[in-house]
This record gives structure tokens, sequence and C-alpha cells, in this order.
């Protein structure tokens, strides 16, 4: 594994509900760093990052404070990629899950000019495939995948040096079960790779991942991108956005474990840990425990088949 960094991006700038700017303080106290460290791992924790605070105003243009949602996304995008730059992993500490745009771009940078591919799989309720025209909120957590994908400002298009970032074949989304109508048709318009929940209860888990990480070799670069609210809520209450349904802590973990078993991890958000939801510390405590399996924690000695 390579050294690993952790980057605090303290901020609900893009949510709708206050309270994820405490997110990278909840992950500390639940012992992030100790829990890297004992798989024998450098670990640097650089500290929180600084940006606007939240001035909790209305949409203006179908957008929900977007100069301060540009700000923290490229003062992050520059942190992630001096980590890899610098060949260290970088694992944002959100946060809402707008913070994506500028650790993903940044991902995208780097792996440009090294010539390597790059796998986004992002673990999450909903599609957040939202735009100016069609979301119901103007939250710009709502919209990460669309900017990373060109549907967006371009302010966050552009953030990995061309528009869009990504294509839509390098981004799959898993545990999908809450997605606005304007989504639907986009997402299929576009042609996302997405695995709802009805998919992975008629295929099971292991199988929806067997097909998300198709293709994954020693050239690719996968970034996790997990949001809390992936997993059900009676397992993972401290969201700001829940929604019944989810994948079971089983089923969580599965996922992290299979990534673990590429050898290919290159780099992780963790966002939408709101510590003002939760139940004593258990949703961080919970994002620890997939962390460590995403490091390789197992029950067994695990045989490759």
């Amino acid at each position: 594994m390579k050294p690993v960094s952790l980057i605090g991006a303290p901020t609900d700038i893009g949510a709708s509900v206050i309270g994820a700017r405490l997110g990278p303080g909840a992950l500390r106290v639940a012992g992030i760093q100790r829990a890297l460290e004992n798989f024998g791992n450098n670990v640097v924790d650089r500290g929180d990052l600084t940006g606007p605070d939240n001035p909790m105003l209305p949409p203006v243009d179908g957008y929900r404070h977007l100069p301060e949602v540009i700000a923290w996304n490229q003062t992050l995008n520059d942190a992630v990629f001096a980590e890899l730059e610098g060949d260290r992993l970088p694992i944002t500490l959100g946060g809402d899950h707008c913070l994506a745009v500028g650790s993903i771009s940044a991902v995208v940078r780097h792996c440009r000019a090294a010539g390597k591919k790059v796998l986004v799989l992002w673990f999450d309720a909903h599609a957040d495939f939202n735009t100016a025209s069609i979301t119901p909120s103007g939250n710009l957590h709502g919209m990460p995948v669309a900017c990373l994908l060109g549907h967006g400002p371009d302010g966050l298009t552009s953030m990995a040096g061309a528009t869009p970032a990504m294509r839509h074949d390098e981004v799959r989304q898993v545990g999908l079960r809450s997605v606005d109508q304007g989504e639907k048709e986009l997402l299929h318009e576009v042609g996302v790779e997405c695995y709802d929940m009805r998919y992975i209860d008629e295929k099971s888990m292991r199988k929806v991942m067997k097909k998300a990480l198709a293709g994954v070799d020693e050239d690719t670069h996968v970034h996790v991108s997990l949001d809390l609210d992936f997993i059900d809520p009676v397992v993972a209450p401290g969201v700001g956005t829940p929604v019944v349904g989810g994948p079971t802590y089983r089923e969580a973990q599965l996922c992290m474990e299979m990534i673990a078993d590429t050898g290919q991890l290159g780099s992780i958000d963790i966002v939408e840990l709101n510590p003002a939801l939760d139940q004593r510390n258990a949703t961080a405590e919970l994002a620890v425990d997939l962390l460590e399996s995403l490091f390789g924690k197992s029950t067994l000695v695990r045989m490759q088949r």
C-alpha cells in the first residue's frame, strides 16, 4: 500500500441539511488514523482545509452557493492532486458529496498525465446527476456526477483541466434507490452504468461488484466515493438524507473487500457523515470499519479465485 494522507474538508456548503461540516472530526474521534496505522500504513493527517462558510441562501439560476462550492472544490482539488503527485493515497474526510468534483478531478488530472485508466465507484443512495434545469432543490451535492461528466457550470466541469473530466464508462454507481425523474432520463440518455437496489436484490451484491470491477487491471486507478447514505439507515443513521432499503452491513463490507482484492485502490472520499444526526458516533465508527476492509481487513487469509 502507498502511504496515506487524510484531508479534512469540513463543509456542508452543497448539502440540504447542515452538519456534514462536523464529519472529519467525528471520523478522527472514531480512530481513523490509528485503524489505518494498524495495517502498517504510513498515515499523515494533513488537518482540515478551510473555505467559505455556508451562507444558507436560496438557489440562484438553479444552484445554491455556487461560488462557495467552486472555492471548496478548487482547494480540495489542489490538496488531493499534491498528495497523488507525492505518490500517496489521499482520503477526503467530508463534508458533503459536492466535494467529489474536486477530489475526482484531481484524480483524473493525475491519471491522465501518468497514462493510467480511472474507475470511479460511486456508492450512494442517490444518483447525484441533477443539473440546474432539473434539480428540485438547487443543492450541489445532488450534482457532482453530472458535473464530472460535463453537465454543469464551467467552474466545476473544467476542474480536471478538460471538459468533461470523465467519460460515462469511467464511473459505476452502486446502491441507488432515490433518483429524481429528470435524473432518470438523463442517466439513461448518457448511459451511466448504474446498479440500483432492485438489481442488487435480484442479482446479489457479489455479482454486482464483479460487474462493477470488470476490466480493472494493474493500469487502473480505482477511486471510491463513499456516501454513507449508501448503507441502510438502520445501520448508518448519521446522514443528512437517509433512504430506507439500502445495503446491509455485510453487503457494504463485501463491496469494500472485493475492491481491496483488486489491489488497485488509489483514492477515497468518505462523505455525508452528519454527527448531529448520529447515535453515539456509530456511523463514523462504521465508516472506519469499512475503510479497514478497503485496506484488506479480513476474517481469514483470502485465497484469490
